[in-house]
């Protein structure tokens, strides 16, 4: 691709971008009649020199960055790059062999999975393992089981849930998938399947999402229509999110603040339109032509 095109990708959907690592960023803005307004991005979530080793392998080398509160951070790089990882770590899924992960400012890095995501950290996988025997509608209930019922597995009291079911009825008119809450999840295709993962990790109720290569297998039209899902969906829940993905279209349009990662290291970071211009990003990453 050529530094002319990926440039013109960049279509950030908020004006403002925090420096990496910033805790806080306060912008002051001079108005007539010497009005200041301070506007403040207050950090969410923060890593501080993460680290991941897997024998010799360093996969998540020193990472520190910060997502802000409804923002949209895109992170990106070449296969094995320590992505995957990176989103194990703030999950809960690996622990981490050094650095620390504040979510809201309290110390997590060695809470369970489980108790993060109660916190209101969820993702998604590249790889999708609904509950495949259940249809669309008992999926996302069961994403919602902690919640109204927590002994759902046991007596499956959430499918009475009057509120639990309104819910859920929301969760698929945002996420586009009315038409298939009866249908067994075995029976979707690829692009249904990765809207019930994202109606999943929604009935959660996170504050932080962090998405995982949600466009693997979309064709351009599903992709088009997932982009615009997410993105009305960011709005409603006020989310912040992580997004992990190779469909650079999807990135640079999608995202206000994009990293880079190389061999589990941060090799860059700035808007859409300075990382599609980053030569060193070019040259390991996007390609020149």
């Amino acid at each position: 691709m050529s530094m002319r095109k990926a440039a013109s990708w960049s279509q950030p959907l908020q004006e403002i971008c925090v420096p990496l690592g910033a805790r806080t960023s306060i912008t002051p803005v001079t108005l007539p009649m010497a009005i200041c307004i301070i506007i403040t991005a207050v950090t969410l979530l923060q890593t501080e020199a993460l680290t991941k080793r897997f024998g010799g392998l360093k996969a998540v080398d020193s990472v520190t960055l910060a997502l802000m509160e409804e923002e949209v951070l895109g992170l990106i790089g070449p296969n094995g790059a320590g992505k995957t990882t990176f989103i194990n770590l703030v999950t809960g899924v690996l622990k981490p062999d050094a650095g620390t992960i504040f979510f809201k400012g309290r110390n997590i890095t060695y809470l369970p999975p489980y108790q993060r995501a109660r916190l209101g950290i969820a993702r998604t996988f590249q790889i999708l393992r609904p509950f495949a025997a259940l249809s669309v509608q008992e999926n996302v209930l069961a994403a919602l089981a902690q919640k109204y019922c927590p002994q759902v597995f046991r007596t499956l009291k959430v499918r009475s849930s009057k509120h639990a079911l309104q819910e859920v009825e929301k969760l698929l008119t945002l996420t586009g998938l009315e038409a298939w809450a009866l249908q067994p999840a075995f029976s979707l295709p690829v692009g249904i399947l990765r809207r019930l993962e994202l109606a999943r990790a929604l009935a959660l109720h996170p504050k932080v999402l962090l998405l995982d290569e949600p466009a693997a297998g979309l064709n351009d039209q599903e992709l088009q229509e997932f982009c615009a899902s997410l993105m009305q969906i960011r709005k409603e829940f006020k989310l912040s999110i992580i997004l992990v993905e190779h469909r650079m279209r999807f990135v640079m349009t999608a995202c206000n603040r994009i990293v880079v990662m190389h061999r589990g290291s941060l090799i860059a970071e700035g808007s859409p339109l300075e990382i599609a211009n980053n030569p060193k990003v070019i040259e390991i990453y996007l390609g020149s032509s």
